[in-house]
């Protein structure tokens, strides 16, 4: 049983419970909402295309792919920073993502009295 069920009795005005019975459609939505993103992959690059970086909606990278030409063209310190470049890039469009798919619901709870 959760927080919300624990509260939530007999005698309780309607108008409570129906708040109550909202605020848990709202958290199994955010919960949905929550288990797609943390299915999602998402993928980043380097500004130049070098370096792809994909990670998982749980923000593990499962992905570094380097072009061969980018390791011949650079040293090992320039190849980590286009990396991290990368991996920038790839967990920004993932907050994004993240963004765009939890909006809905947060959306729904502003339109509450």
């Amino acid at each position: 049983m959760n927080a919300l069920h624990a509260h939530q009795g007999q005698d309780d005005p309607p108008e409570l419970a129906e708040l109550m019975r909202r605020l848990q459609d709202q958290q199994a939505e955010i919960d949905r909402v929550r288990q797609d993103v943390d299915a999602t992959l998402v993928s980043g690059c380097s500004r130049d295309n070098e370096v792809t970086v994909t990670v998982r909606g749980t923000g593990r990278f499962t992905e570094v792919s380097i072009d061969p030409e980018a390791l011949r063209r650079y040293d090992a310190r320039d190849i980590g920073a286009i990396v991290v470049e990368a991996a920038n890039d790839a967990l920004d469009r993932l907050a994004q993502h993240a963004a765009q798919r939890l909006a809905p619901a947060l959306d729904a709870a502003d339109e509450w009295p």
